[in-house]
């Protein structure tokens, strides 16, 4: 039974009064591995609150993302204010299973925002991100321990990524997402990343990612340490 046709009868045979409902994820973009899920968006009139379920059913592992008819709004907003469209992405990408007269609509407006890109950086959160950047990468040039190094790195790679990204306003991600939204955003960029970090997690060797580090930080005045202030209230003096 291929993905489709397992969503749909679950779909007709679990819920067959929802309103609409729609399958995405890997399954849809043909990357679907040994342990991939049907992620299932439904659709469901009058539900009284967004929930999340995993089930099993005809040996297909389901994940459901199981929406009212106005709940979803709400989480469009959520994950907008994050850069991170996640539900976006399922209804802009998914395949209708079940339709009803707004179903289109709505897939038409996660469209938009998944091509308007995230809200811009203000100057001030873009110096407040490249200090953090600095600080951390300050903390892997000088971490003795590859203990303590391995975990600095997946800090400073998860930090490296988003400010990569959100300078250029574009979607950031988590977990396998990190590298695929680099790759949406610019192959070679990515292709640099992944090697940088690669080599650091497999010979020990910082140079790449140093290096790597500073030439993203660079357009934006190199690394920050001197003068940089964060939520300082200038205190008025009286005078007698």
């Amino acid at each position: 039974m291929s993905p489709l046709e397992a969503a749909k009868r679950f779909i007709d045979e679990q819920y067959s009064e929802c309103s609409g409902a729609m399958l995405a994820g890997s399954v849809v973009r043909g990357e679907q591995t040994e342990t991939s899920d049907l992620d299932i968006v439904i659709f469901v009139d009058g539900l009284q609150s967004a929930y999340r379920e995993s089930v099993i059913f005809n040996g297909w592992p389901i994940e459901m993302f199981v929406h009212s008819m106005t709940s979803y709004e709400a989480y469009f907003k959520s994950d907008y204010d994050r850069a991170r469209p996640s539900l976006q992405r399922m209804l802009a990408e998914g395949i209708i299973i079940k339709d009803f007269a707004g179903l289109e609509m709505i897939k038409k407006q996660a469209e938009g925002i998944l091509d308007e890109g995230p809200a811009p950086w203000t100057d001030e959160t873009i110096k407040m991100k490249q200090y953090f950047i600095t600080d951390a990468l300050d903390d892997f040039i000088g971490s003795n321990k590859r203990s303590e190094s391995i975990f600095i790195a997946s800090s400073l790679a998860d930090q490296v990524h988003e400010f990569i990204l959100r300078t250029n306003r574009k979607w950031i991600g988590a977990s396998k997402w990190i590298v695929r939204a680099l790759r949406n955003h610019d192959e070679g960029i990515a292709h640099q990343f992944v090697d940088a970090f690669d080599k650091f997690y497999v010979t020990g060797e910082k140079d790449a990612v140093i290096e790597f580090v500073n030439q993203v930080l660079e357009p934006f005045g190199g690394s920050l340490f001197a003068g940089f202030s964060m939520g300082k209230q200038t205190v008025e003096k009286g005078g007698h």
